[in-house]
């Protein structure tokens, strides 16, 4: 812009950092202070940030993040930028690996150094990128701009949803940018969480009439008279559009300024502030227009010697034409690269050319692309635009690009196919190919309800028995994904009755109907299939056999039978780890963790969840990558871990969002509505029994998980004194003796639960129903204690046993939470038979404790009341009292977690080091920062380095 005539004084921070003066630069103070404080929190603590910017084209977006940057360089940041475009959104990751100098050569690497069948690579590229950061950034503060992000693929919007969290603790500012005109609800949805997590959201509005008249005087020099005032209300307040307008003006000598006044030099001005980019690209010659239309179908910023090739002409030629567009202004040199000046200078010039003329200039780039060798990816851009129906070329080469995405970008590939099936003859031989491929990419992609309506489409055409039973099986996956077991079996049964499909095929098959009967509770239906493959085990392949496995975990465990159940999840895991891809991806050890987490062998449930989470990352198996953590939600809920157990489950949760999948979210929400509930905040115990319902009924009672969350929720309706609701969600826990034994192997707390409940509300029969159950389970399995201990707590409630109480109370098989219910269920009891006052109060005393230190505050807030009733009161915690704030409120694990923080690990290292996970580190170091009122590993290693001296931190000297 044109220099003005005044400027503001220079906003100087504590820190030295300042907001230069910017002419034309107006009506965004509040913007420029969040960037610099953001800025000054980083150099000054250490503190990450996220600024969020969004508006219409024009509106000032690019000039805030060219203000970011030059602050931040200015006082010695480290700098990163990045941007998305139209043409590059094919491209996985763009924005952030063009920010951080990564190339097509991180993608290949990613396929090098993950499993050979690796089809999935998005988690390792977000360890790597995450790596790449953190090294970076411990070297001092960095500020990562990325632009234009209403362009990015899907997976750059993964990547910054768990990246930014994951760095929070780092000095990295992070600068987001898109427009809002464009309605892309992807980037929308990312900065809404981003905002909830914290971010400063800025929506910048057009100026208003004071800023606007200041903008005009700053590009004229004078002040603007009430005439051009008038005129510049047409621009709407965008400060790219005045800008043009007045340069434009000044530039034809339709304004005189004198006396510090502007005025226009005829009453004749034109009105044509909606044309203001057109007008500046009608002042050039024919020659350079034609240069910047080609040019423009290149996309937004373009390499001249691709240029050059679309005209025909050697790069020197094309010198005079490149110097008028710079020096117009229309581009200007961005790296190796020319650039369009603004978005809207570049949409102009597309806008000139008519349908035909863009189509032709992009069928033509596509083909120079091509013609190159190399990636796809780049041509496929102009030939998704291009490409006309039987164009056996081009639907290749979208094939090829196909193939080159789909392990980063599993929807941007979900994207090409489904064109390129478009686009392809219902009697085209290749036709069955790319619907196949494109079924499968929107599986991964986890839009499976377009898969399925794909495939089903595909299958009203003319197909080989074969190529039948193929896509079926897609389906019931996709169906069996989507927590449609009972349609998964039937399109599985399809597959199978086609005749002389292949072995593989039919292993794939059997595979997918086993998981489906699994997943539908009907385990009964798919016994005798599952027994007859393992009865001829060199008949099958690795895949089959797993599922065949798995589906009898179930079958016997719904028998009661625990011990032939854990052989079977066993043989299971060893099966599939020495089997193909397609085997592993069942992951069964994610099964044998939650059964060794329902007999309370919480050890090694921890080293198999461990090896579990470790092996969907190495497979790339981002469609169960949210299943360890919801699974390790419930581990730390069966140890007492309350904080754990929350922080596991909203990390999990939350992936399971971004990734659009469903698996095991029941068990997510259950275990986050038993937390509040043990805490006493009963409303959000309530919200997450909202959450739930209708997540239940979307999986039309999907089992696992099912039976056990509908339990939670039953527990929850009686805890906020509902009990007729909760005996209607426990109904079929009452009156199926299938899903009753289900629950009471998986939960040793149901049983005293479910006896209590019924009991309270004169169902007796009920009662025994439950308690028998309890104990043919326990009389079963005698390898297991915590079955015979539930059950002597059952009985003990059943029968009024104080005896069979007591034993539950001090049962080392139960965990803290369930033998202080124990103990307070005894010290009821003697009450109730007006026993000697010590011992009532030696119960609830032992209730009392168990409950505090295992962070139930709500049941000790109970056993409290029940203990002044006899004249007895407590404090509110036995244990090592603790201040709330400071250092000295740190725990046992806050502080193991700040020694190695002070020792300069990342999260994942210290989860390695205290073999616990990544989100429950960072759970902790949110309590930390909470309780320190810090935010930033700077200042955490400074106030650890103060006190280790005089606390023996573990790990420091």
């Amino acid at each position: 812009m044109a220099g003005s005539s005044s400027t503001a004084p220079n906003t100087v921070s504590a820190s030295g950092l300042e907001r230069p003066s910017r002419p034309g630069w107006r009506g965004r103070d509040r913007e420029s202070r969040a960037i610099t404080d953001l800025l000054r929190a980083a150099a000054e603590g250490g503190r990450g940030g996220v600024l969020l910017v969004e508006g219409q084209s024009g509106v000032g977006k690019s000039r805030l993040l060219a203000e970011a940057v030059d602050t931040a360089a200015e006082h010695g940041f480290m700098l990163a930028q990045g941007a998305a475009d139209e043409c590059s959104r094919l491209r996985p990751l763009e924005p952030l690996m063009s920010a951080l100098g990564e190339s097509a050569h991180t993608l290949r690497a990613a396929r090098n150094e993950t499993h050979a069948d690796t089809t999935d690579v998005r988690l390792w590229l977000l360890e790597r990128l995450q790596a790449r950061l953190e090294e970076r950034v411990a070297r001092g503060p960095m500020l990562i701009v990325l632009d234009d992000l209403h362009w990015a693929d899907p997976t750059a919007s993964l990547a910054l949803r768990s990246l930014i969290p994951e760095l929070a603790s780092y000095p990295l500012v992070w600068t987001l940018s898109r427009t809002t005109e464009g309605d892309e609800p992807g980037e929308d949805r990312l900065f809404d969480v981003l905002e909830g997590e914290g971010a400063v959201r800025i929506k910048l509005r057009p100026l208003d009439r004071v800023a606007t008249a200041e903008v005009v005087a700053d590009v004229l020099g004078a002040e603007p008279g009430p005439e051009l005032l008038a005129l510049a209300d047409e621009a709407g307040g965008n400060p790219y559009v005045l800008t043009e307008l007045f340069e434009g003006l000044l530039d034809e000598g339709a304004i005189e300024i004198a006396d510090g006044g502007a005025r226009p030099t005829s009453h004749q001005v034109p009105q044509r502030v909606r044309a203001v980019t057109r007008a500046r690209l009608s002042r050039l010659s024919p020659a350079t227009r034609h240069l910047l239309e080609v040019a423009a179908i290149l996309g937004r910023s373009f390499p001249v010697d691709d240029l050059a090739e679309m005209l025909g002409e050697p790069a020197g030629v094309l010198l005079p034409q490149l110097e008028e567009a710079q020096t117009t202004g229309v581009v200007v040199p961005e790296g190796d690269e020319l650039k369009f000046r603004h978005h809207l200078m570049w949409r102009a010039v597309t806008e000139v050319l008519s349908r035909p003329v863009r189509l032709a200039l992009h069928r033509q780039a596509g083909e120079m692309l091509l013609a190159r060798g190399g990636s796809a990816i780049p041509a496929a851009g102009h030939l998704m635009r291009s490409v006309r129906p039987g164009d056996t070329s081009a639907l290749a080469a979208l094939d090829q690009a196909v193939r080159e995405v789909l392990p980063s970008s599993p929807q941007t590939a979900a994207d090409l196919a489904t064109r390129a099936v478009e686009l392809t003859a219902p009697h085209d031989p290749e036709r069955f190919d790319r619907s196949m491929t494109a079924v499968y990419a929107l599986t991964a992609g986890g839009r499976l309800a377009e898969a399925s309506e794909l495939a089903r489409t595909s299958l009203g055409q003319t197909l080989r028995p074969e190529q039948a039973a193929r896509l079926r099986y897609e389906l019931a996956y996709a169906l069996m994904l989507a927590g449609r077991p009972a349609d998964a079996v039937a399109e599985a049964e399809r597959a199978l009755a086609e005749e002389g499909i292949s072995d593989e095929l039919r292993d794939l098959a059997q595979h997918v109907l086993f998981r489906a009967v699994f997943d539908g509770f009907d385990h009964l239906s798919g016994r005798e299939r599952a027994e007859a493959v393992l009865a001829h085990p060199e008949r099958h392949g690795h895949t089959v056999l797993v599922g065949a496995h798995m589906l009898l975990i179930y079958v016997m465990w719904t028998d009661g039978r625990v011990t032939e159940a854990l052989a079977y999840s066993r043989e299971a895991v060893r099966v599939a780890t020495s089997g193909p891809l397609r085997a592993q991806h069942a992951h069964p050890a994610l099964h044998l963790g939650a059964l060794l987490t329902n007999l309370r062998q919480l050890d090694e449930a921890e080293t198999v969840l461990r090896a579990a989470e470790e092996e969907i990352t190495a497979l790339g198996h981002t469609v169960h990558a949210p299943s360890p953590a919801l699974f390790r939600a419930r581990l730390r809920l069966a140890a007492d871990r309350l904080d754990d157990a929350a922080a596991e489950a909203r990390a999990g949760l939350a992936l399971a969002d971004e990734l659009g999948v469903k698996a095991f979210v029941l068990m997510g929400v259950a275990v986050l509505a038993l937390v509040a509930m043990r805490r006493g905040d009963l409303d959000t115990a309530a919200r997450q029994a909202k959450l739930h319902e209708p997540l239940y009924q979307a999986s039309q009672g999907v089992m696992y998980g099912s039976v056990w969350s509908n339990w939670a929720m039953a527990v929850v309706a009686e805890a906020r004194g509902d009990p007729t609701r909760a005996l209607e969600i426990a109904r079929p826990l009452y009156t199926d003796p299938m899903r009753r034994r289900w629950l009471l192997i998986a939960e040793p707390n149901a049983a005293p639960w479910l006896t209590r409940t019924a009991l309270a509300n004169g169902r007796r029969s009920a009662t025994e129903d439950v308690v028998s159950t309890a104990e043919e389970l326990a009389a079963g399995n005698p390898e297991f204690p915590s079955l015979a201990a539930a059950a002597t707590h059952a009985r003990g409630i059943l029968h009024g046993d104080g005896e069979a109480l007591a034993r539950a109370a001090a049962s080392p098989d139960l965990g803290l939470w369930a033998r202080a219910s124990a103990a307070e269920d005894l010290g009821v009891l003697l009450m109730s038979r007006e026993t000697g006052r010590d011992a009532v109060v030696g119960a609830l005393d032992q209730a009392l404790d168990g409950y505090q230190r295992g962070g139930a505050t709500r049941d000790a807030a109970r056993v409290r009341a029940r203990l002044r009733g006899l004249g007895v009161r407590r404090r509110h915690w036995t244990g090592v009292e603790r201040p709330d704030t400071g250092w000295d409120s740190l725990t046992d694990t806050e502080r193991k977690v700040t020694a190695l923080v002070a020792q300069g690990l990342t999260n994942p290292q210290i989860a390695g080091q205290m073999f616990i996970s990544a989100h429950t580190v960072k759970f902790h170091l949110r309590q930390v920062f909470r309780k320190l009122g810090i935010a930033s590993r700077f200042e955490l290693a400074r106030l650890a380095t103060e006190h280790s001296p005089k606390t023996g931190l573990p790990g420091t000297r």
